[in-house]
Parts: structure tokens; C-alpha cells; sequence
């Protein structure tokens, strides 16, 4: 596999091709799950790119479709192929989320709202340890080493110098006045979130508490855009048990409608830096 190949992207393009396929044929997921003999299930999660797809399953549908034209068999099956291969963050083991990690490394944007804590891409390793520790108190120390090593090497996409990550993050207050670890750990890490801010391509805004209700109390959501456009973004909500990946172009277009409104109640970016700056003082006393 080529080494810029992304399996999670390489699914999610394979899938969309196999729903177009589907759709220009006709035909609904429940039929062509009753002429495989497979259940309606499997289809779907094909064609949304949260499934492995075996060549053998490309060629099946293929054959259900009716595609007559060998390029675009050949293409499939070898997307199939490259999206069975594994990413960088195989190596640390059974990630519960991988799938947006993979979204993650291919995309080109990021925004994302944070109620509680600081954003995981502009953590310090102490702090992503101490947060760890303390929402998975029963997890063992190799579990918790192994989600950390995974955090920091998801923070490449920022640090890289070669078309890194564009970041957005909106953080309440909130997370700047949980003391995480202790007061001296959440110094560094304020003073670290404030020296990241000022990179070109990372923008950081709080939303204070006297700011009130606003369309972020629901909770934490990060939408993801990407380089090609025939990816669809996706709104990515993080769950205790299973999380939520939404593609509609509806969906998109409201929690990006809800995300401009915290950017416009949050404060600009020079009274953040200062808002943490100051926070971040009263740390050290």
C-alpha cells in the first residue's frame, strides 16, 4: 500500500462508489442483500465505510450491478484491497476510536467544541495522562500509556510543518478551570495551549461562563472536512459505549450553523490568549 493511503478514507470512498452503483441501478439495499442472501445490515455498513470490504465482496455487488467495464471493477477491487490495510495507529493496539482516527489524518479541517476539557490535539503529555487516569480509573497502566502514545501521535497532524491540520477549537471555560493532575500541571498546560494558538493554522476561542445558553450545551462535537471533495464531511460525536458519525449533508450543514454561532458568542482571539494567559497566572499562585 502506498504510504499516503488512508484504509478508514479508502472505505468511506468505496462505500459511497458502491451506494452510487447501487442507486443507479434501482435498487434498494434490501434487495440486494436478499440476492447475495446476506442481511440488509452488512450492506449498509459497506456502503458507510464503517466495514471492511473484501474483494470478493466488490465483486459480488459488481456482478449485481451489472458493471460491464473492467477499469472500474479493477478499481474497486483494488480500493478494497488498500482498504483492508492497516493505519499508523494499528500499531498501538485495539483503539475504541479508530475510525475517526482515520478520518482525523486524512482531513483537512478541523472544528471541534469543547465543553470540559482541553481539545486532545492541544494537550500536554502530563495532561493527557492525568485525564486519562482519572476517566478510566479501572484501566490498567499499559491501557492508559497505550491512549496517550495514541493522543500525542494524533497531535502530527498540528505540528507537522508539511499541510498540517487547519484547527478551530472552541473551549468553554470550563475546561481551563478543571484542575486536571494539579495546579502546576494546568499551568503548563494553559501556557502550552497559548503558545499553540499562535500558530497560523490552530485557532483557539473561549466561550466564558457569563456568556450563558448557548448552542454548544449539549455537549462535545467536532465536524471534519476534507481534502477531496468527493468525501462528504462528517460531524463526529464521541460516546461512552459507541460513538455517532453523521454525514448527512442536513446534519452537517446544522452543526456547522450551531458551531458559527459559538465562534461568534466565544471571545476573539487576542482576548482568549489574554482570558488564559490569566488563568493560567492563577495557577502559579
Amino acid at each position: 500500500m502506498a504510504p499516503n493511503v488512508n484504509p478508514t478514507v479508502r472505505r468511506r470512498r468505496l462505500g459511497q462508489e458502491l451506494r452510487r452503483l447501487r442507486e443507479l441501478k434501482g435498487m434498494t439495499a434490501e434487495e440486494v442483500a436478499e440476492r447475495l442472501l446476506v442481511s440488509q445490515s452488512k450492506i449498509s455498513r459497506l456502503e458507510n465505510g464503517r466495514r471492511s470490504i473484501s474483494q470478493r465482496d466488490v465483486r459480488d455487488l459488481c456482478g449485481v450491478y451489472e458493471v460491464e467495464d473492467s477499469r472500474i471493477v479493477d478499481s474497486l477491487m483494488q480500493m478494497a484491497k488498500d482498504s483492508r490495510q492497516q493505519g499508523w495507529w494499528h500499531a498501538f493496539g485495539d483503539i475504541p476510536y479508530s475510525v475517526y482516527i482515520g478520518l482525523e489524518t486524512d482531513a483537512a479541517s478541523l472544528r471541534v467544541y469543547e465543553p470540559q476539557v482541553v481539545p486532545g490535539l492541544l494537550q500536554t503529555r502530563r495532561y493527557a495522562e492525568a485525564l486519562i487516569n482519572g476517566a478510566l480509573p479501572e484501566s490498567a497502566v499499559s491501557d492508559v500509556e497505550k491512549r496517550v502514545g495514541v493522543r500525542i501521535r494524533r497531535q502530527d497532524r498540528v505540528t507537522t510543518t508539511e499541510e498540517p491540520l487547519r484547527l478551530w477549537a472552541v473551549v468553554d471555560e470550563a475546561a481551563l478551570r478543571r484542575v486536571v493532575g494539579d495546579r502546576q500541571l494546568m499551568r503548563e498546560q494553559l501556557e502550552y495551549l497559548v503558545e499553540q494558538s499562535q500558530l497560523p493554522h490552530v485557532t483557539v476561542q473561549v466561550l466564558p461562563f457569563d456568556m450563558g445558553a448557548h448552542p454548544g450545551i449539549s455537549g462535545h462535537y467536532a465536524i471534519l472536512e476534507f481534502p477531496d471533495a468527493s468525501d462528504s464531511s462528517v460531524v463526529y460525536i464521541e460516546g461512552v459505549t459507541s460513538d455517532l458519525y453523521l454525514e448527512k449533508a442536513n446534519d452537517v450543514q446544522r452543526y456547522s450553523v450551531m458551531y458559527e454561532h459559538l465562534r461568534a458568542q466565544a471571545l476573539n482571539v487576542d482576548q482568549t490568549r489574554q482570558f488564559i494567559a490569566e488563568i493560567a497566572k492563577e495557577y502559579a499562585r
